[in-house]
């Protein structure tokens, strides 16, 4: 079970990009991430989850927590790329009318983490 969590800035938008299982072995390390990442008001965070494998209720807390402290930071989080059983996970919960997400669309990922 592996994560790989990355992020670039580019101007005002930050680009995440989550790969792997996120579950009660995985979520400290991207707990770790998200909350070392650094942003400012205004600022739009999209995280690409279309290389998400899995994720448990575990991984949907992290992502609340994190919804929350970008909203109180006056920022944007859209999650973009989520899979089928990923959207579904997140309208069973009832995030997906929270949140934003996007299913269409990808983050462009060049390998040079901020």
């Amino acid at each position: 079970m592996n994560i790989n969590v990355q992020f670039q800035k580019d101007g005002q938008v930050v680009n995440g990009y989550i790969e792997g299982e996120i579950d009660t072995y995985t979520a400290p390390i991207l707990r770790e991430e998200l909350d070392a990442l650094e942003f400012e008001k205004d600022v739009l965070i999209q995280i690409d989850l279309s290389k998400v494998s899995y994720l448990d209720s575990t991984g949907l807390g992290i992502f609340v927590a994190f919804y929350k402290k970008v909203v109180k930071e006056n920022a944007h989080l859209k999650l973009v790329g989520l899979t089928a059983r990923l959207i579904r996970l997140f309208e069973i919960t009832g995030l997906s009318e929270l949140m934003d997400i996007e299913t269409n669309t990808k983050v462009e990922y060049n390998n040079e983490s901020i």
